[in-house]
Parts: structure tokens; C-alpha cells; sequence
């Protein structure tokens, strides 16, 4: 949901009538479907990573109004906290421009950012959940400036009528509540987009659901929060209930969440929006001056505004996106279950092994989704959020197994065969999937190492608990610059 939203009150004739436009733009996308106008010939991929802001010390710095104007490039924009930033990455296909540019063109980016933000007293911390962040560090106060931020946190807690509770079970335990939806911000991930053809989307989202649990065993990097060492990629668990709309009433009378894994296998991407219109009241119910049958008669494109935003304000771990470039209109998958960092080198092995293993499992001549139910792909991705690398995972022909020899032993094989149906020759695969096998023979990741060096810390040094999470952060930080994928960083 990265609209620019007015602060306002609504009135029920404002929700009637963004009902009427959603329900107006959901008949014309399913037109666009009929009549084939999708953008398709020259399918790109795209990126956007979510950082957080530290200060000399490692601790949060809530500078992101100051950080931003001193970058000053509109790849840049704000998130939900004062103290996290995000930068889309220009989409390009996924072979272009050699093994090494879109590595080259993402670490410059970051090094320019991270240049600028120095000047006004702040750095960048590719974490999924910052080690050092406190509760006090999440109150109202962090909500960045931006009015959709404060206009979003009202309505969340309209819809819900009290405080959030937030209760995670790990290695510690952690039960609070909260009264603004800015815990949230304390989620950074790392987003991978596919553009895919209106004919191939199912097959896409339903692989991209299939192997999220996968991804989030092989990349886990969020196993503090709030001091407590809990999940090994927390993320999961604290974007489900830090944005959860529902009391719990409602939840037992079956109403689905916000944040949603989904609950069915789909046959065409027109599931996904007529799911959200049907089941998800309006968090932000404006209403746009486009008549999107109008536009589509007139022959241009209807850029579907009330549908579309929406959408941004429904959680899909795989969201649908429908978006208009150069005057095209596409479609993409957006692959939301990943954490930010730790570096540059081990995010860009996420995306081949993704990319990879999407491409292969699609050309499947029966499709692996065909032989697992949709709860298992869920259960998958709550196990690995819970255990890492550690985790056991389900795989039709292979039963329950650990993570790492599930990859091994079956997909990392598939993810260099779908590399290379998308072109991408060996010399450029082996690198990049060769990080991944890495990670399964060592058993190790962020959230591995960041448990073992605070343990370290705290073990050999006699500091306090929030100290060893604050040196164990600094020395994230360094490591990162560093660019070495996360399995080779010693614990020292």
C-alpha cells in the first residue's frame, strides 16, 4: 500500500460507494482477462528491500525523513516506522546485463544510501527484525510522517475495537499488547515480483505458495525481537497479529485474517481480487475519480485504483499485483515471505533459488500442488518460520524431512533446471545456487548466526542482555558490508 493518502474521516456513503467501485473495477479486470490486454512478451523480475535505520551505536534511529532527503532519489521511499526505509530496485529481465549487474546495481545503490545517511547521523541494517529494537521503540511516535501511515493505524483499530495482543512461543516467551499497529514496523523483508502471463499466473502463485516454507527455512534472519530470542524468522508470527483487524470473537467465527497464507489452490488470478472484495471489508475506503468501464471502452487502460488498493491492504505472504507501466498493463506475483538481508550476496541467492524453483515446478508435467493440500504448504511455512534451517518439512514422494536435505536432495537440482529454461547459464547459476547448498551442508543462516554470536557475547563478556544484542548487531552490520553470504561468518 504505497498510495499517498489524504487524512480524513469516512462516512458509510463513502464505504457503499467503494464498494460500488471495487466491485465496478473487479467486473472490468475480469474483461482485460477475457479480451487478453496483459503485457507478457518480455516478463521481468523486480525488488524491493526493507532496511532498517541504526545509529553509531546500533541502536534505532528514527531519521528516515532526514535519511531520505539527504538521498534524494526516488527509488527511495518511507515505511512504517520512523526507523525503516525501503528501495525498489528497477525491474529488468532476469538474464539481463551479465552474472554480476544486478548485484553490482543493487550494492551501489545501498552504498550511495548508506553514504548519505551517514552525513545526518544514521546507517542502514539489513535485518528482518532489528536485534537491538525495544518496545518502547514502537509506540505512536515511530509512525512515520507520511498521513497514510496514521490513517491506516486508526482504522486497523476502528475495525478491531481494542489492543493488539502479541504472544509468540520460542526459545523465550513473549506476551504484550500494543495500541498502534507500528510493531509491525519492526518486520523488514526482502520482495521478490515476477511478472507473469494471465494464462500462467495460477500455476506461479501456486508454486510461489508451495515453496515459501522452503524459502523461509533456507533464509531466516529474524530470531529476536523485543530482547527475546523466540522464532527463528519472527517476522511470521509478528506480521500475522501486528496487523490483525480481528478481535477474538471474530477470529473463532472463522473470519479470515489480514495477513493471509490463502486457503485454497486457485485456477486463475481473478480468485485472488474477487477473494478480497468478497471476504475483506475496506481498510481505506477512496474513491477514485476513474470510471474503469469507461476508460476500457474508451481505449486506454483503467488503472483499477480502488481494486488495486485494496488489494495493498490485504497481507498475502504471495500478493497478486495488477499494474500499468508505459501504458501496458501486467501482472505479477509478489513473494513476500522473505526477510531483509544479511547481505546483498545471500538476498540474490534467495531470488535465483525462487526464480529457479518456480520456473521448474510450473513446467511440471503434474503439477506438485496437485499432490500436496493447501494445509500442508501452510504448515510448512509455520515450521520454518519456527525452526529455521532446523525445520522439517512435508514434500509429496518424500514425506516429513529436514529442510536441508529436502533442497539437496530434490530442488536445488529443479531450481538450476528452471535457471536454465530462463536462460541463465551455469557460470551464472553455480554461484548463486552454490550459496544456497552452502547453507544446507553447514546448517547454517542469519538466524543461526546471530543466536549463536549473541550467545557468544553473553557468555564471554560481561555485559547486560541488550549490550550482547547491540554488539552482536554492530558486528552484523560489519559482516554485511563485508558481502560474504551469512553461512561463512565466523562466531567470534
Amino acid at each position: 500500500m504505497g498510495r499517498d493518502v489524504p487524512a480524513l474521516v469516512f462516512t458509510r456513503d463513502d464505504r457503499r460507494r467503494y464498494r460500488e467501485k471495487m466491485q465496478s473495477c473487479l467486473d472490468t479486470f475480469a474483461q482485460m482477462l477475457r479480451e487478453a490486454r496483459f503485457e507478457s512478451e518480455r516478463p521481468q523480475v523486480g525488488l524491493e528491500i526493507e532496511l532498517n535505520l541504526v545509529d553509531e551505536a546500533g541502536e534505532p534511529a528514527m531519521r528516515n525523513t532526514d535519511v531520505l532527503e539527504a538521498i534524494a532519489d526516488p527509488a527511495w521511499s518511507s515505511e512504517l516506522g520512523r526507523f525503516n526505509l525501503e528501495i525498489n530496485i528497477p525491474p529488468r529481465t532476469l538474464t539481463a546485463g551479465g552474472p554480476d549487474s544486478w548485484e553490482r546495481e543493487i550494492r551501489d545503490a545501498l552504498n550511495h544510501a548508506e553514504d548519505r545517511a551517514s552525513e545526518v547521523g544514521a546507517h542502514l541494517a539489513m535485518v528482518g527484525i532489528l536485534p537491538t529494537l525495544r518496545q518502547r521503540d514502537v509506540g505512536e511516535a515511530a509512525l512515520s510522517e507520511n498521513p497514510r501511515y496514521r490513517l491506516l493505524n486508526e482504522q486497523v483499530f476502528a475495525a478491531r475495537g481494542e489492543d493488539l495482543r502479541i504472544a509468540v512461543d520460542g526459545v523465550d516467551r513473549l506476551r504484550t499488547y500494543a495500541d498502534t499497529i507500528t510493531p509491525e514496523a519492526a518486520c523488514t523483508s526482502t520482495q521478490f515480483h515476477l511478472q507473469v502471463s494471465p494464462g500462467e499466473f495460477a500455476a506461479y502463485w501456486n508454486a510461489a505458495q508451495v515453496v515459501a516454507g522452503v524459502q523461509v527455512a533456507l533464509a531466516a534472519n529474524s530470531p529476536f525481537l523485543f530482547g527475546k530470542e523466540l522464532w527463528r524468522e519472527t517476522r511470521i508470527p509478528l506480521f500475522e497479529q501486528a496487523t490483525d483487524t480481528r478481535p477474538e470473537e471474530i477470529k473463532v467465527q472463522g473470519v479470515r485474517p489480514r495477513v493471509w497464507f490463502g486457503e485454497r489452490w486457485i485456477n486463475s488470478v481473478f480468485d485472488l481480487f474477487e477473494e478480497n472484495v468478497r471476504y475483506f471489508p475496506a481498510l481505506l475506503p477512496l474513491c477514485d475519480e476513474e470510471d474503469p468501464r469507461a476508460t476500457l471502452e474508451g481505449g486506454d487502460v483503467p488503472e483499477l485504483p480502488e481494486l488495486t488498493l485494496h488489494n495493498g491492504t490485504i497481507y498475502r505472504w504471495n500478493r497478486p499485483i495488477y499494474a500499468v507501466a508505459h501504458g501496458k498493463p501486467h501482472l505479477r506475483v509478489e513473494n513476500r515471505v522473505l526477510p531483509a538481508g544479511p547481505t546483498v550476496a545471500d538476498i540474490l541467492a534467495n531470488g535465483a533459488f525462487y526464480y529457479g524453483l518456480t520456473r521448474a515446478l510450473v513446467d511440471e508435467e503434474r503439477p506438485v500442488w496437485s499432490r500436496m493440500s493447501f494445509q500442508a504448504a501452510e504448515d510448512n511455512l509455520h515450521a520454518a518460520a519456527r525452526h529455521g534451517i532446523d525445520a522439517r518439512l512435508y514434500w509429496p514422494g518424500m514425506g516429513e524431512v529436514p529442510a536441508a536435505e529436502l533442497v539437496l536432495r530434490r530442488l536445488l537440482p529443479m531450481a538450476h533446471r528452471g535457471l536454465e529454461l530462463s536462460g541463465m547459464d551455469s557460470a551464472w547459476r553455480e554461484p548463486l545456487l552454490g550459496i544456497i547448498e552452502q547453507r544446507c551442508v553447514t546448517g547454517r543462516n542469519g538466524a543461526v548466526w546471530q543466536a549463536e554470536m549473541y550467545h557468544h557475547i553473553d557468555s564471554t563478556s560481561r555485559v547486560d542482555h541488550h549490550e550482547a544484542l547491540r554488539l552482536m548487531t554492530r558486528q552484523y552490520i560489519d559482516y554485511m558490508h563485508l558481502n560474504a553470504p551469512a553461512h561463512t561468518w565466523p562466531v567470534e
